[in-house]
C-alpha cells in the first residue's frame, strides 16, 4: 500500500514576518496558558501504569529515610549512655562499645542498600515511562492531519521528541524520588525533634519563614525563565531544521549572512533565558546554605545553655545539630530540584499540547473498505476554504467528471487551487460543500485508508527515505517480492541505471535520497508507484528541471503507469500534456474552462492565452 508523502501537501505555510528578532524564517509565538496540576496528573497516569514495582520503591525510600533518621538519634543516645556515663565513671564502655559501633555500621550500610535498590527500580520505571510517552507522542503525530504540519516547523516538532522528553526522563530519574524521600525525611526530622525538645526545634523553625521568602522570590522568576528556554530551545531547532532543508535557496540567493545574523539572535535568546534561570535557580543552595550554618549556630548556643543548667542532655544537643542539617537539607533538597521540575513540566507540557492536537477526523460510521475501484471520480460543485470563517474560497463551486482510465491535467497559475483539488480527492481535507465521488460512492463514505491505497503519487521533489534502494520501491507494497521490485523498476526504466550502481538494489540511500540525481529519484518514484498498481495517480510536473534523455525515459515510465489508470497530472508545462483527454484550466479557484488540447485552443481563452506566451518564451 502506498501513502501520499505529506511534505509536498503542505499547503497552509507558516506565516513569516519580519520584526525585532525576526526574519525570513522567522514565525510568532502562541504560548498557551499552562495547568500544571493537570500535567502532574498526566505524567502521574503513565507512572502509575507500574504501580507495583513503584510501591516497592516507595517501601525503600521510606526505609531508607527511616534508617538516616535513627543513625544520628543512636549516635546522640550514645553519647549520653556511654561517653559521658564512661567520662563520670572513668570507664571505657567496654565491649558494649562495639556492639554499638557494629550497629550504626549495620544501620548505615542498609541505608546506602535501601537507597541504591530504590534509584535502580526508578531509573527503570522512568525509563519505561519516558518510553511510552515517546511512543504516544510519535504514534500521535502519525495521526494528525495535514494542516497541523502546516503550520508548525518540524525541527520544532522534534523538539518535543527529543529535548522536552528527555526534561522528563531526567527529573523521573532523580528528582522525583528525591523530592518525595525529602519530603518523608523533613516529617520524620520535625516529629523526632518535636519530641526530644520543642524548645530547640522551635528555634530551628526560625528558619523557615526566610527560606519560605527566599524560595517564593526565586521559584517565581525561574518558573517563566525556564519556560521560555525551553520555548526559544524549540524554535531554534525548527530554525536550523528549516534553514539546512533549505540550504539550496539560501546560496542562491546569497543569503548565508542573513541566515547566521538571525540565528545568532535566537541563539542569544536561549543563552540569555538560560542564563538567568542558571543564575537566580543557583541562589538557592547559596541561600539555604547560609539559612543552614545560621539554624546550626542557634541550636548549639541555645542548646549549650540549656544543657547547662541541666534542661537536656549533651547527647540531645548531638542529636538536634544532626537533625538541624537534616532539617535543612531536605529543604535544600527540594529547592534544588524544584527548579529542575519545573524544567520538566515545562517540557510535558509541551509533549501533551501535541497530543491533545485532535487527530484526523475519524471515518463516518458507515464508511467502508473498498477492495477495489475503478477509478470514476465526479466533483459536484464543490467549494473549500483553508480559514473556516474565511471571506472567500480556495474553490469555488469546482465541478468535472473524469471516466475510468481518463488522464485529465490540471493547470493554471500559482495559487489556482491545483493542489487543493488533489487534496481534497485524498481527503486530506474535506470540502465546505458540494460532493466528491469515486465510482458513484460519496468519498465520505469510504475508509480514507482504503481511499489513499488505491492512490499513488510521483511529485515534482520525490521523497525518499534512509535505507536501500530495494526497499525504497517495496514502499509502494510490502509485501511485493525481489522479482516484483525488480520487474517495477524495469517498467520505470529505472532498472539500468540500478545495476550500474555499486550494490545495485541493495545501495543504501541516505535521507532524502542524496548521492542519486534528481532523475534517478523520479524513476525510482515511477517505480514505486507501479508496484502499489493504483487505480488512481497524482503527477506534479514529474519531468520538472529533468535533463532530456532522462525526460524521455520518465515519460516512457510514466506512459507504462497511467496506462489504464485515472491520472490527474497539475502540469506547469503545457506542451507535456497535449494528450490529456482533459484539461482543467483553474485561476483564483475557479474552474475557467475545460476540455481536450485542441478544443482550448479553438476557444481562444486564457488555457490558449497560457500556451501561446510559454511557446513565445521558449523560443527566445
Amino acid at each position: 500500500m502506498f501513502k501520499a508523502i505529506t511534505e509536498p501537501f503542505r499547503h497552509q505555510r507558516p506565516k513569516f514576518e519580519l520584526g525585532e528578532g525576526t526574519g525570513i524564517f522567522s514565525r510568532k509565538s502562541n504560548v498557551k496558558a499552562k495547568n500544571w496540576s493537570a500535567t502532574l496528573r498526566r505524567i502521574w497516569s503513565y507512572l502509575a501504569r507500574r504501580k507495583g514495582k513503584l510501591s516497592l520503591v516507595l517501601l525503600m525510600v521510606m526505609v531508607s529515610s527511616g534508617l538516616a533518621l535513627l543513625g544520628p538519634y543512636l549516635l546522640g543516645t550514645a553519647v549520653d549512655d556511654f561517653l559521658m556515663d564512661a567520662s563520670r565513671s572513668g570507664g571505657s564502655g567496654g565491649p558494649t562499645w562495639v556492639y554499638f559501633l557494629i550497629g550504626l555500621a549495620i544501620v548505615y550500610v542498609l541505608q546506602a542498600l535501601t537507597t541504591w535498590l530504590h534509584n535502580i527500580w526508578m531509573i527503570g520505571i522512568a525509563q519505561e515511562t519516558v518510553y511510552r510517552m515517546r511512543m504516544d507522542l510519535f504514534t500521535h503525530l502519525h495521526r494528525l492531519p495535514i494542516p497541523f504540519f502546516g503550520k508548525r516547523q518540524q525541527g520544532e516538532i522534534m523538539s518535543r521528541l527529543t529535548n522536552d522528553i528527555e526534561n522528563v526522563s531526567s527529573t523521573l530519574n532523580s528528582s522525583a524520588i528525591q523530592i518525595f524521600s525529602s519530603v518523608l525525611t523533613l516529617a520524620g526530622t520535625v516529629s523526632v525533634m518535636l519530641w526530644l525538645s520543642p524548645l530547640l526545634t522551635l528555634l530551628t523553625f526560625i528558619v523557615v519563614p526566610l527560606m519560605a521568602l527566599g524560595m517564593r522570590w526565586i521559584t517565581r522568576r525561574t518558573g517563566p525563565l525556564f519556560k521560555e528556554r525551553q520555548r526559544n530551545l524549540g524554535e531554534l531547532n525548527g530554525y536550523i531544521e528549516e534553514t539546512l532543508s533549505g540550504q539550496r535557496i539560501i546560496k542562491a540567493f546569497s543569503q548565508e549572512e542573513r541566515v547566521i545574523r538571525e540565528f545568532g539572535e535566537r541563539n542569544a535568546k536561549i543563552r540569555l533565558s538560560g542564563f538567568w534561570a542558571q543564575t537566580i535557580s543557583g541562589f538557592i543552595p547559596k541561600v539555604m546554605n547560609g539559612l543552614n550554618n545560621l539554624s546550626f549556630a542557634i541550636v548549639a548556643g541555645i542548646g549549650g545553655i540549656m544543657a547547662i543548667k541541666g534542661y537536656i542532655s549533651i547527647g540531645v544537643i548531638v542529636i538536634f545539630e544532626s537533625y538541624a542539617r537534616q532539617f535543612t537539607r531536605p529543604l535544600n533538597d527540594l529547592a534544588n530540584q524544584w527548579n529542575t521540575l519545573l524544567s520538566a513540566i515545562a517540557g510535558a507540557e509541551r509533549v501533551f499540547e501535541v497530543l491533545d492536537e485532535e487527530v484526523e477526523a475519524k471515518d463516518e460510521g458507515k464508511a467502508v473498505k473498498l477492495a477495489q475501484i475503478e477509478g470514476a471520480v465526479t466533483f459536484k460543485n464543490v467549494s473549500f476554504s483553508y480559514e473556516k470563517d474565511g471571506d472567500s474560497d480556495t474553490l469555488e463551486g469546482i465541478s468535472f467528471q473524469a471516466k475510468p482510465g481518463e488522464m485529465i491535467a490540471l493547470v493554471g497559475p500559482t495559487g489556482a487551487g491545483k493542489t487543493t483539488l488533489i487534496q481534497l480527492l485524498s481527503r486530506f481535507y474535506d470540502p465546505k460543500s458540494g460532493m466528491i465521488t469515486v465510482d458513484g460512492r460519496d468519498i465520505t463514505t469510504i475508509q480514507r485508508e482504503s481511499l489513499r491505497s488505491h492512490m499513488a503519487f510521483v511529485l515534482q521533489d520525490s521523497f525518499l527515505f534512509e535505507g536501500t534502494i530495494r526497499d525504497n520501491i517495496r514502499f509502494g507494497r510490502l509485501d511485493a517480492s525481489d522479482e516484483e521490485v525488480e520487474e517495477a523498476a524495469k517498467l520505470a526504466n529505472a532498472h539500468s541505471f540500478i545495476m550500474r550502481l555499486n550494490d545495485g538494489y541493495d545501495k543504501v540511500l541516505k535521507e532524502g535520497g542524496s548521492g542519486i540525481s534528481q532523475g534517478q529519484k523520479q524513476l525510482l518514484a515511477i517505480a514505486r508507484a507501479i508496484l502499489a498498481d493504483p487505480a488512481m495517480l497524482v503527477l506534479d510536473e514529474a519531468t520538472s528541471s529533468i535533463d532530456t534523455v532522462t525526460e524521455i525515459k520518465i515519460q516512457e515510465g510514466l506512459q507504462r503507469l497511467m496506462k489504464g489508470r485515472t491520472s490527474f497530472v497539475i502540469a506547469h508545462r503545457l506542451n507535456t500534456i497535449r494528450q490529456a483527454d482533459r484539461i482543467l484550466v483553474l485561476k483564483e479557484g475557479q474552474l475557467l474552462e475545460q476540455g481536450s488540447h485542441e478544443e482550448l485552443l479553438k476557444q481562444g481563452g486564457f488555457y490558449s492565452d497560457l500556451y501561446h506566451s510559454q511557446l513565445k518564451r521558449a523560443a527566445l
